[in-house]
């Protein structure tokens, strides 16, 4: 079976018969020229089969190009650093701090949050002006430094400050790499490679976990030999470095990654005068940014449905286990037990569809799923049966898996390759900040909706003969429901209005609307 090629890319201008100059004199370089001699075009540097006799590896048939595959690839080992860099600096922060452990954990995990409120718009524009190959090995090099030195970090600011570093460089490596999926996959194939993704970055995190305990063990075994002490009261110190191993050597299988080649990223030398930093420029590539992520109605939809939705739907966090004690009292059981429904339901839902993507609408699906998230959300908190609960909070995950992969494929089939870098960074900007104020609203609208609940209606209402209590957590958690559903309400009207300005014919761009 014959995989079909990716369109090529829209602002492509180098001919499709030239070899990458970059493969010059490199050990691609007699791939590249027995490619060009047999007349096998090169936009994505992937060769296809053509033969109808032939049948792709399960890779492709899987991925959708070896090129995905080999991105993906880096994405697992990348991920697995990341996982593993975060246990050890949570557990460095805890032994620096001492009595004030808790403190310098929460000095860390600002660190890891803040920047993106900041530096994420920013981060955009730099990924949509530089190279983007380049981008992600220099920031998967950076953060290799950055784990080297950590183990000899001794005080809380230096720690603060080498977690600023991480998170400023995965501010770049992250959109750098959405941005490039639709370059590798054929757009039918984008629901499926996002969903690859997610498993990559989230799938690891049980392995990381694991060999985080097993590389702290080696440590105190290595710390019995002469010379080697020193790691047996620093069990951290193995992880750091094999934590800049993993980053290490994805920033050489990104190296070796055959990407796409753009015109507009090939500089001519520059003069003294272009190489200042000319802040109106990035001023105004920042308001283009804004003005795709407001005007184009898909990107606005999503956006509304991502991270609006996620004020909603991360209530779920700190008010599950109030949740599970105060109303179910089945105690710290009962919130593993949702934790673990939620998980389960969203693999299940990103496996199906992933599976039947190409049977289903996209908008439909996406607006359902809001919906059907938050109807399960409101069920679960009217429950007051433990199983009846984790059950609607195993269909919630199985609604939120195809927001969060059909939401990326939308984004990545909509906005032209020069914005996505914007598009990206701002999502995340918004996501962010987003799942913030859930985790710090949630908490606070509980205790003022219980007392105001307690001061009104006496904490509880008669509903069909029974007796409905009602604590503030319940309320915040229907909220939260609420928010998500008219977070669907929102993103379906953006999404009809550009679908009836498709119809309409507006040749300029399918989906945007003038913005002053």
């Amino acid at each position: 079976m014959a995989v079909p090629r990716p369109e090529p890319r829209d602002d492509e201008t180098t001919p499709s018969s030239e070899i990458d100059p970059d493969l010059v004199g490199s050990t691609d370089a007699p791939l590249a020229a027995a490619a060009l001699f047999l007349g096998i075009q090169s936009d994505t540097e992937t060769i296809y089969v053509d033969s109808p006799n032939d049948r792709a590896g399960w890779h492709v048939r899987l991925f959708g190009s070896p090129e995905f595959f080999r991105l993906w690839l880096v994405q697992v080992v990348s991920a697995t650093g990341d996982w593993l860099g975060f246990s050890a600096i949570i557990l460095l922060a805890a032994r620096i701090g001492g009595g004030a452990g808790a403190g310098a954990i929460s000095l860390v995990m600002a660190a890891r949050i803040v920047p993106g409120f900041f530096f994420g718009p920013l981060a955009g524009v730099l990924v949509d002006r530089w190279d983007r190959k380049k981008v992600m090995v220099s920031c998967d090099v950076g953060r290799a430094l950055v784990m080297v030195m950590l183990p000899f970090v001794s005080d809380v600011i230096g720690l603060v400050l080498a977690s600023l570093a991480l998170e400023v460089l995965t501010l770049l490596w992250s959109p750098a790499k959405d941005a490039e999926v639709p370059n590798l996959v054929p757009h039918d194939h984008l629901t499926t490679a996002n969903s690859l993704s997610l498993a990559a970055a989230y799938g690891t995190f049980p392995f990381a976990s694991l060999l985080f305990a097993l590389l702290a063990g080696v440590s105190i075994w290595i710390g019995n030999i002469p010379g080697l002490g020193w790691l047996e009261n620093n069990q951290m110190a193995l992880a750091f470095y094999f934590d800049a191993l993993t980053f290490l050597v994805a920033a050489w299988m990104i190296h070796r990654l055959p990407l796409p080649r753009k015109e507009r990223r090939v500089r001519a030398p520059l003069d003294d005068d272009s190489r200042r930093f000319d802040i109106k420029a990035t001023l105004n590539e920042l308001r283009e940014g804004w003005r795709e992520v407001f005007g184009n109605h898909t990107v606005r939809a999503v956006n509304i449905g991502l991270a609006t939705g996620l004020i909603g739907g991360g209530m779920l966090i700190p008010l599950g286990a109030v949740f599970s004690t105060e109303v179910l009292d089945a105690g710290a059981a009962g919130y593993g037990l949702f934790t673990t429904a939620l998980g389960f339901g969203v693999a299940v839902g990103v496996i199906g569809i992933s599976t039947l993507q190409k049977r289903l609408p996209q908008t439909t699906v996406f607006t359902g799923a809001l919906f059907a998230a938050g109807i399960s959300l409101f069920l679960a908190a009217s429950s007051s049966s433990l199983g009846v609960a984790v059950t609607f909070v195993f269909v919630m995950g199985v609604s939120v898996g195809p927001v969060y992969v059909i939401g990326f494929a939308m984004l990545q089939q909509e906005v032209h390759d020069d914005m996505r870098g914007r598009v990206f960074s701002s999502l995340n900007t918004l996501v962010r900040f987003c799942v913030l104020i859930s985790m710090v609203v949630g908490p606070l609208l509980a205790a003022i909706l219980g007392r105001m609940s307690i001061a009104l209606v006496g904490g509880s209402i008669s509903v069909a003969g029974g007796t409905l209590a009602l604590p503030g957590v319940r309320l915040a958690l229907w909220l939260a429901a609420g928010i998500i559903i008219v977070a669907g309400f929102a993103a379906g009207s953006s999404l009809r209005k550009g679908q009836r300005l498709k119809r309409s014919g507006d040749a300029r761009h399918p989906s945007r609307i003038e913005m002053p």
